[in-house]
Parts: C-alpha cells; structure tokens; sequence
C-alpha cells in the first residue's frame, strides 16, 4: 500500500522535499498545499526583479507542468488552518481535509508589520513574495522620493532597490550601523559609504514614531522617535518575520519562534516533520537550537526532511548557510551564524575589503566576508569539522590565510 505525504508549504524547502519523495517513494501519493497563488519561484532573484535588472521569467522555477510530471498534486491558493495529528489530517480554509501518512510542514513566516500609526496606508511595502516584487516595481517606477526602515538582510535589499530605480532614499537605523549584531563599524561603514554613493543615506539612532498620510491615505511622510520628518512616497519594512506558527495552536507538536526539529527535521510526532525557516533545528555544529532562513539551507532541510520521512535517520541535518549580497561593486558574503558565539575576531585590509568570524567556545560559529570571499571554503572547513582554534584567532584574519597556517590538530586536511 502507497504511502501518502503532504506537504505544507511550496517554498524551496516544501518543493525539494517533493522532489525528493518522488525520488525515493516512486509509488507514493504526495500532495503539496500552498496559499500562494503561483508555483515555486527564486526569492534571491526576486530583488533583482524589483531593481529593474530581471524579466519575470527567469524568476519562475516551477510551472504546474513540473509537478503533474512528478505526479505530484499542486493545491495553489489553499491556506491550511488546521492539523490534527491524532486523525493525522489537515483541514484547508474551504474544509477540505487531506489524510497523511507523513506530514510536512514548511510553512515559513509573514513579514513583521511596523507596530506605529499608518503603518498600513497605501504606498508601504513589506519584501517578501514575488507578488511583493512586483508591486514595489511598480510603485517605485512613479516614486520621487523613499524610506526604507529594517537594518538587515532584507532592508538592503529594498535599499538597492530603491537605488537601482534611482529614487532617493532614506534608509533608517535603530542603532549607529547596518546590520550591528554582525558588524563592527569598520565593516559596517563600508556598507554606508556604498549606499551614499548610490543616493540612499542612512539615518542613525533613528526609526519610525509613525507616518503621515494624506486625504487618500496614501503615506507621504515617515516620522522618526527623534521627531526628524522624512519625505516618503514609498516606504519599505524589513523588520523580521512572523513564523506561520498559529496553525500549531491546539495541537502539541512543541514550537516557540518556530517548530522545534531534531537533527533529522522530525518534530516530536513521529509522522509530522519541518522544514525550511519555520524550524527550530538541532545544529550539530552550533550544539544548540538555530534558526536559519538561507535560501541552501531550506533547500538542505526538504531534502534532508524527505529521506527521514521515507526511512527515518536515514541522513542528518549538518550544514553551514550562506547569504551573498551583489548589490554593490564588492562582493559581500555571511556564512553560519554571524551574529552569535562569545568571541570574535576581525581585520580590515582596504576601504572595500575587511573580513569578521564569530567564536563559541573556541570554534568558528559564522562569519562575515567583504570584498574577497575567497576564505569561505576554508573557514566553512574548520566549521563543519568543529576544529578548536583557540589561541589562533590573529592567524585567522591573516590576508592570505591557508588551513595549514594553523598550528597542530587546526592544520591537518
């Protein structure tokens, strides 16, 4: 008798676990349920659909064509609202239930809404879906001028978008640099001056107290805590998401920000499994619970996810992400998990090239290259291998840095 899978969720992580349930359960029922109205597209490349650079085609990665091929059930536009893991269904919003043998929930987040006055009037984007991508390049081919508010990965995103599309900008800053949980000012500041010269200015210790509107409720103007007033047609929000944790409530598969997973993407149901950013995983590099929103690292995990579902610890969870930014005339690269560990070291070598890693407990935990990304492949070594560097760090940072720089065990290839 077939077994039969759903998956929830038709990003990158639900649609390569798809893939790969086909692969190694040729006979199996799979259906995949998605609320986006669209098959499977690129997230990375949707910002450089934004800027102008990109056609929509390119974008697209699935046409329904690939999963009727696959004999795969593609149920666009259906928006899950209950899972009952005793009966072992799921309930769309129609009332449609779908029977499982095995579960896959790679449900994702919502983009974070600005908790201030107006921040729902016309003209405020949130950068999320490709229906996003589509909407921001409209509106930011008639704007004049923009505000973008969020300092990180996704903020400077909307940030290049808005200089891609020459409209001048705004970009606000809770504290007093880009992204500051992963960069010292001297990393940071290169950043800056990269977005100063493509007419997008940051703003310090700054923010949104709330935005004004006009008669029509379209925004035109951001105002920060300082009481600082910034003109605004557009207004861009990346402050984070929201994990589609609500459909968990009244079940007891364990959750907090997101499903907690073990290093097989299991949760504690042994039918039900997760992947993608909504999970909570056990990283075995990190020795403790992560989050990871990294386009390879869903990807990993469906793939990961689909072969335990099928023939459970089959294969584990071990991977080192990474998240490249091609906006400017450097390359910029963060790998692993920049923002933790108990320790750092870092160097600068030139106005466009300086490089940071993050250390718990003597071992390389994440980094942060700009302008030469070759150490990747070394330091994502000694990361995947756990090599103890302690005492090293100076080494490490070294320009032209090689694995058999390190002294002793930290050496060996």
């Amino acid at each position: 008798m077939s077994q039969s899978y759903v998956i929830v969720g038709d990003g990158i992580a639900g649609a390569s676990a798809a893939e790969t349930l086909r692969e190694e359960d040729p006979e199996a029922d799979i259906t995949i349920l998605t609320d986006e109205g669209e098959a499977l597209y690129n997230r990375i490349l949707i910002k450089e659909f934004a800027k102008g650079k990109l056609p929509e085609a390119p974008i697209s990665i699935h046409d329904e064509s690939w999963y009727d091929d696959r004999d795969v059930d593609l149920e666009l536009n259906t928006l899950v609202t209950n899972i009952d893991p005793d009966a072992h269904t799921v309930t769309a919003h129609d009332g449609t239930e779908y029977e499982y043998d095995k579960l896959l929930l790679a449900i994702g987040g919502t983009p974070t809404q600005l908790p201030v006055e107006n921040s729902d009037a016309e003209g405020i984007h949130h950068f999320w879906t490709f229906q996003d991508a589509r909407n921001i390049k409209e509106h930011m081919e008639q704007a004049e001028n923009s505000v973008v508010i969020g300092a990180g990965l996704l903020g400077i995103d909307l940030a290049a978008i808005t200089a891609a599309q020459d409209v001048e900008g705004k970009y606000l800053m809770r504290g007093k640099a880009w992204w500051r949980y992963a960069l010292s000012q001297d990393g940071a500041e290169i950043i800056h001056n990269a977005l100063r010269e493509r007419n997008v200015e940051p703003v310090f210790d700054s923010g949104v107290d709330h935005f004004e509107v006009d008669d029509e409720d379209r925004v035109t103007t951001a105002v920060d805590p300082n009481g600082d007033h910034y003109d605004a047609d557009f207004v861009g929000i990346a402050i984070g998401l929201n994990f589609n944790t609500e459909i968990l409530r009244g079940t007891d598969i364990e959750y907090d920000n997101g499903i907690y997973v073990d290093e097989y993407m299991r949760t504690n149901h042994d039918d039900i499994f997760a992947a993608g950013d909504i999970t909570e995983f056990h990283d075995l590099i990190l020795g403790e619970r992560a989050q990871n929103g990294a386009w390879g690292s869903a990807k990993e995990q469906g793939t990961i996810a689909a072969k335990n579902m099928v023939d459970y610890g089959t294969e584990e969870f071990r991977w080192v992400s990474s998240y490249s930014i091609t906006h400017f005339d450097f390359p910029f690269l963060s790998f692993g998990h920049p923002t933790l560990g108990d320790d750092h070291v870092e160097a600068k070598y030139s106005d466009t090239e300086w490089r940071r890693l993050a250390i718990k407990d003597g071992k390389i935990v994440g980094g942060v290259l700009i302008g030469d990304l070759s150490p990747q492949t070394k330091y994502k070594k000694l990361m995947r291998e756990q090599v103890d560097i302690s005492g090293q760090k100076e080494t490490l940072v070294k320009q032209d840095f090689e694995l058999e720089d390190l002294e002793g065990a930290a050496a060996e290839q």
